[in-house]
């Protein structure tokens, strides 16, 4: 967005200041970048959303992983969708646009910015974190979870939040490196579920995978599945 305005938003607590003037140019400003996502990616009916760390590198094991997952997706016709920037997200924008695919890069402004991955064909910019995370769950069938920090973790819990209410149905949350995950499902099943935090049954909310093939078969059996619901079955 770039304007002064815009800038201002990074604050993004109430400051004295502020005044309905102000709120009413901010809404303004989100709705005008919601409704460019939208008009971006309204075309894409089988998108995936793959998350993971800015900072691993093409020499490393997730990296081939995930550009093989991206690649098998575009071949059945999903197009990827990442935030854009380096890492586990570059390599699934290399995948898919590789083998032909959608390549979407969601990038975000940042005090210490981001420069959209040269893999991406379709690129979208965004100031708002929220407007952002809307098109990665508006316009896919699943979430592909590969190890990362807190980024990657705020969409995975968002998307358990989102399955869990029954706002979004047959989606699954797919974690990549069973034994990356490991801690955290234990944690998940000693400290949630069995304290009567979380149904037992939101356990099975998480599926892991460690394979190319493993994860393209989660994708490929929600697709089928939403479609079913829907009574859009091919």
């Amino acid at each position: 967005m770039g304007d002064k305005g815009a800038q201002r938003d990074e604050m993004l607590l109430c400051q004295p200041r502020d005044v309905e003037e102000q709120d009413s140019l901010r809404l303004e400003r989100i709705a005008a970048e919601i409704e460019r996502g939208f008009d971006a990616l309204r075309d894409v009916e089988d998108g995936v959303s793959i998350f993971g760390s800015a900072r691993v590198g093409e020499d490393h094991p997730w990296y081939e992983l995930c550009r093989g997952t991206a690649s098998c997706l575009a071949e059945a016709g999903f197009a990827t969708i990442t935030g854009g920037g380096p890492g586990l997200m570059e390599a699934a924008n290399r995948g898919a646009a590789e083998a032909g695919g959608v390549s979407v890069g969601l990038n975000i402004e940042l005090p210490r910015e981001q420069e959209t991955n040269h893999f991406v064909n379709r690129s979208i910019n965004f100031h708002y974190f929220f407007a952002r995370k809307l098109m990665f769950v508006r316009y896919a069938r699943a979430f592909v979870i590969f190890p990362g920090g807190f980024g990657t973790l705020d969409e995975l819990f968002e998307s358990l939040t989102l399955i869990q209410t029954h706002r979004i149905q047959l989606f699954p949350t797919i974690l990549v490196d069973t034994e990356h995950w490991a801690p955290l499902l234990d944690w998940i099943g000693d400290a949630l579920s069995d304290g009567g935090l979380i149904s037992p049954a939101d356990m099975d909310l998480l599926v892991t995978a460690n394979t190319v093939e493993e994860i393209c078969g989660y994708v490929h059996q929600a697709r089928t599945a939403q479609r079913e619901l829907h009574g859009t079955a091919a």
